[in-house]
């Protein structure tokens, strides 16, 4: 794996150069450009917020529901989006991948890096709803690049293993986007945890995004200390995911010029 790692290193310039292409490639002719990024949580945002605070009367303690839920829904789409185009960014390389050689991986992780630009971009307008909302910022902020780590580790993890899978199977395609709607009801996006019931809580917290999302909430939105326990659980799981799908991946980039 070392090995591997090294020769990912030496094509950093391509990694660059593609990431650099998709992000150029994904706002060409639209009207708003990169405002997109943003657009997309915002309207979610009020959805939700007419559904969840006005009609639902969820509560949030003190912080505000808008801010509550773009919070999630900023980490949810950094998530989805990198996965979703983790996942088809070998089968829509094809000339690169049969006639050109270098390391597969460098595909779903241009893919990341172009999904985490747009995620500092939507993380731009939380930081002004923040400010707007009068949220104090405290120590425990410093808790957000760990928490970022963990789910950076998380989404290459999955995009790895579901890209070098969809090339093999492209049921993948379809079933990947139903089963992200699922898990992001499943997970605390738009709703708080404490609306799960209490017996079926720890069972629910072993959702990784699970802790990743309450752990940016606590540090940001609620100047408290987040679970080390949820956030361990979430680095724990993440790594194996992780290394689990790079040896995966590894041993597929072998046949995707014969089966694509």
């Amino acid at each position: 794996m070392l090995s591997n790692l090294a020769k990912l290193y030496s094509y950093k310039e391509l990694l660059y150069n593609l990431a650099l292409r998709e992000i150029k490639s994904k706002y060409k002719q639209t009207m708003i450009g990169i405002g997109w990024v943003v657009f997309q949580p915002l309207v979610m945002m009020f959805v939700f917020t007419a559904v969840f605070s006005y009609f639902a009367k969820v509560r949030t303690g003190d912080v505000p529901y808008p801010l509550f839920s773009y919070c999630g829904l900023v980490v949810w789409a950094f998530f989805s989006n990198s996965v979703l185009k983790g996942m088809s960014s070998i089968i829509s390389n094809i000339n690169l991948v049969t006639k050109t050689y270098f390391p597969r991986e460098i595909l779903p992780l241009s893919a990341i890096i172009s999904s985490f630009v747009d995620f500092l971009v939507a993380c731009l307008l939380f930081l002004l709803l923040v400010i707007f909302y009068g949220i104090p910022f405290t120590g425990y902020i410093l808790m957000v690049p760990l928490i970022l780590i963990i789910q950076i580790i998380l989404v290459t993890g999955f995009s790895l293993f579901l890209s070098a899978f969809n090339v093999f199977k492209r049921d993948a395609g379809y079933v990947v986007p139903i089963a992200l709607q699922v898990w992001m009801f499943l997970s605390p996006i738009v709703y708080p945890v404490n609306l799960v019931p209490e017996n079926y809580r720890a069972l629910y917290m072993l959702n990784p995004v699970a802790c990743i999302v309450e752990g940016y909430r606590s540090s940001i939105l609620y100047g408290q200390m987040p679970s080390l326990r949820e956030l361990g659980w979430a680095a724990v799981v993440s790594l194996v995911i992780l290394v689990a799908a790079y040896i995966y991946f590894k041993k597929a980039e072998m046949k995707f010029a014969d089966i694509i």
